[in-house]
């Protein structure tokens, strides 16, 4: 039975001036932003916190992310070609030739984001004075939604794909070659999904009501364990990967893994204290 899919979408949906598209990947970078900031603030609500604390939380959280994965996509993956041309960094451009065209921001690494979003966090707790173990719980719920919307982004532009399935089956993204390739963007974003609704489950549970930082510390683990994953499936995604046993994104995500892991067990074995 032969299940491929042919997907050859033009990843810009409409141009504002003869130099500045519309794209599907920052249109739904940012419903993810906003649909995470929903569900966050639905939880602020419920629990009684002024919404106005989220919204100054937003905003650090926006360039926490934004910032964090350039900067982690530009370092952790072409730091040679980045460091000739630091202007590129920061700003949405390209040289072509002899002059600068506008081509947004092509490399945002999710590792980057995610250290970016950290210490966003740890600033905002630090001049505001907040518990960081609970906000952390909170955007954790959040979190793993807009990491879906970024995948279906990726998807939509035909980028960071699987490797070849070798059979009758698969997603054949035309813009590149004419093989069946895994549609890895989108293991990712339902396991984001999945990974969504199993800390909202434990959220309305009484595990997670007096132990913060337990959330965060699953989503570390299960959002990472996810992706070191499904790597085996994806394609490298730069050349200097193809010599490695574990490519940049796994070994990445063993840290995260650990992490997560770690609070686990630290947060466990504090609970069982406190009920004894």
């Amino acid at each position: 039975m032969n299940t491929i899919i042919n997907w050859d979408v033009d990843s810009e949906i409409f141009w504002i001036t003869n130099s500045f598209p519309v794209k599907y990947y920052g249109l739904l970078f940012a419903c993810g932003l906003l649909l995470g900031f929903y569900i966050v603030k639905r939880i602020y609500s419920k629990e009684g916190i002024p919404v106005q604390d989220l919204d100054n939380l937003l905003v650090y959280i926006v360039f926490g992310t934004l910032l964090g994965a350039r900067l982690g996509h530009c370092f952790f993956y072409e730091p040679a070609y980045f460091l000739k041309s630091p202007i590129e960094i920061l700003l949405p451009i390209k040289k072509v030739g002899e002059t600068y065209k506008f081509i947004g921001y092509a490399g945002l690494a999710s590792h980057g984001g995610t250290i970016g979003v950290f210490i966003a966090i740890i600033m905002y707790c630090k001049k505001f004075k907040v518990n960081m173990l609970w906000i952390l719980d909170r955007i954790a719920i959040g979190v793993p939604v807009t990491a879906a919307f970024i995948r279906f982004g990726n998807f939509m532009n035909s980028e960071i794909y699987g490797k070849p399935t070798n059979g009758n089956w698969g997603v054949i993204f035309q813009k590149d070659d004419f093989i069946p390739r895994h549609p890895t963007q989108l293991y990712e974003a339902f396991s984001y999904l999945l990974i969504f609704t199993i800390l909202f489950v434990i959220y309305k549970s009484k595990i997670a009501a007096k132990n913060n930082g337990i959330l965060f510390g699953i989503f570390l683990t299960l959002l990472f364990l996810a992706r070191f994953i499904i790597e085996f499936f994806k394609e490298n995604q730069v050349d200097f990967e193809n010599g490695m046993t574990l490519n940049m994104g796994q070994m990445l995500s063993i840290p995260f893994v650990l992490i997560g892991l770690v609070i686990i067990i630290w947060k466990t074995s504090t609970a069982h204290k406190d009920f004894a």
